[in-house]
C-alpha cells in the first residue's frame, strides 16, 4: 500500500502538515504551496481526496476505482461504477463525484452516475444526458455541472447541457460555437473556457469562453498547440493545460499556461512522459499531472509541478492503470 516510486519502493508518510516529494537522491523535499500567490481562499493543507475514476478498453475492462488518502499517504481501492465505461467525463459538485457519458465496445452512454464517499456506493439515479455520448468534458460552476461537447458515435457535437442537482435535471444551454469531443474545460474569473479537442477531423489549438450572465460565446486567444485529451485545471490564478494529442495523432509532454489578464499563453516546462489521456488536478496545493498513455503503455505514475523552478518532479504512482480514466478531487 502507499503511493510508489518507479521502482516499486514505498514514498515516506508525509508529515503532518506537509506533503512529501520523494528527491532522487533518497531524501524528502517539502512541498511549498504559496497560499498568498494564490486566488483560491487558503485551505487545510491535508483536507482534498484525490480519486481516480473509470478507464475501459477491450484488454482492460476493470474499471476501477481507486481513492488516495493523504493522511495515510497511501491508494485505496473505492466502490466501482455500475457501469463499466471509458472517455467518461468526471467532475465533483457538493462532495459528491459525477461520471457522464463515455463508452464501451458496444456504445456511448447517455447515463449519469453519482459518488458518494460517506457510503463508498455509486448510484444511477442521476438523469441522464440528452443524447449518448462519449469525450465530454465536465466542469463544476456556479453549483451546477456543465457537460460540454462530446461525440455520438457519428459525430462531435457543440452541445452544452448544465445540470442543476436540486432538480436532478439538465437543461440545454447555448451551443459552443464549434464541435468539440476530447476538449477540456475550466472555470476562471466567473468565466468558462474550453480548450481544444476534436472536431471530428483533427485536433483543434483554438479555444472559447463562456460568459453565464448573457448566454454567450466567444472566441480566445489559441493555446501554442493543438490537443485533445488533455489534462487541465486552476493553478494560482492561471489556467494550466498539459499533454494530450497532437494533430497528428502524437503523445504529447507539452505543457502551457493560459493568463487571464492578458489573454495570453505562455509555455511551461515539459513533463517527464508523455501523457495523452490524463488528468491535471491540484491536490492539496499541489498540480498533479495522473496518469495517461505515452503511446507504448498505460501509465500510473504522477508528476507534481513547481512554478517556482518551473519542473516537473516524479510524484509516485497509483496502484492500477486506468486508461481513459479521469482524476476527480474532492475538498471538505
Amino acid at each position: 500500500m502507499g503511493v510508489y516510486n518507479e521502482q516499486g519502493a514505498a514514498l515516506e508518510a508525509p508529515a503532518p502538515n506537509h506533503m512529501l516529494i520523494k528527491e532522487s537522491n533518497g531524501g524528502s523535499h517539502r512541498l511549498s504551496l504559496h497560499r498568498g500567490l494564490s486566488k483560491s481562499p487558503p485551505r487545510d493543507i491535508l483536507d482534498n481526496t484525490m480519486f481516480m475514476v473509470g478507464g475501459w478498453t477491450q484488454d482492460d475492462p476493470s474499471c476501477l476505482v481507486e481513492q488516495f488518502c493523504p493522511e495515510h499517504n497511501e491508494w485505496r481501492s473505492a466502490a466501482r461504477m455500475v457501469n463499466s465505461r471509458g472517455s467518461v467525463a468526471v467532475g465533483s459538485l457538493g462532495g459528491k463525484i459525477y461520471a457522464v457519458g463515455g463508452e464501451d465496445k458496444v456504445r456511448c452512454y447517455s447515463s449519469v452516475e453519482r459518488y458518494s464517499p460517506d457510503t463508498d456506493s455509486w448510484s444511477a439515479d442521476v438523469a441522464p444526458l440528452s443524447s449518448p455520448r462519449s469525450g465530454v468534458c465536465l466542469v463544476a460552476m456556479d453549483g451546477s455541472l456543465y457537460a460540454i461537447g462530446g461525440h455520438d458515435g457519428i459525430t462531435a457535437m457543440n452541445t452544452v447541457e448544465r445540470y442543476d442537482p436540486k432538480m436532478n435535471a439538465w437543461s440545454i444551454q447555448a451551443p459552443m460555437l464549434s464541435r468539440r469531443t476530447r476538449a477540456v474545460a475550466a472555470v476562471l474569473d466567473g468565466h468558462l473556457y474550453v480548450f481544444g479537442g476534436n472536431d471530428g477531423d483533427m485536433a483543434l489549438s483554438s479555444v472559447e469562453r463562456y460568459n453565464p450572465a448573457d448566454g454567450t460565446w466567444s472566441i480566445c486567444a489559441h493555446m501554442r498547440s493543438p490537443r485533445e485529451n488533455a489534462g487541465c485545471t486552476v493553478y494560482l490564478g492561471h489556467v494550466y493545460v498539459a499533454g494530450g494529442r497532437d494533430e497528428l495523432g502524437l503523445e504529447l509532454c507539452a505543457a502551457e499556461r493560459f493568463d487571464p489578464d492578458t489573454m495570453r499563453w505562455s509555455p511551461v516546462k515539459r513533463m517527464r512522459s508523455m501523457r495523452d489521456n490524463m488528468s491535471l488536478v491540484v491536490f492539496n496545493g499541489a498540480l498533479l499531472a495522473v496518469g495517461g498513455s505515452d503511446g507504448v503503455s498505460n501509465l500510473k505514475t504522477m508528476e507534481v509541478y513547481s512554478h517556482e523552478t518551473n519542473t516537473w518532479r516524479h510524484f509516485g504512482s497509483m496502484k492500477s492503470k486506468h486508461p481513459g480514466g479521469r482524476v476527480a478531487v474532492l475538498r471538505r
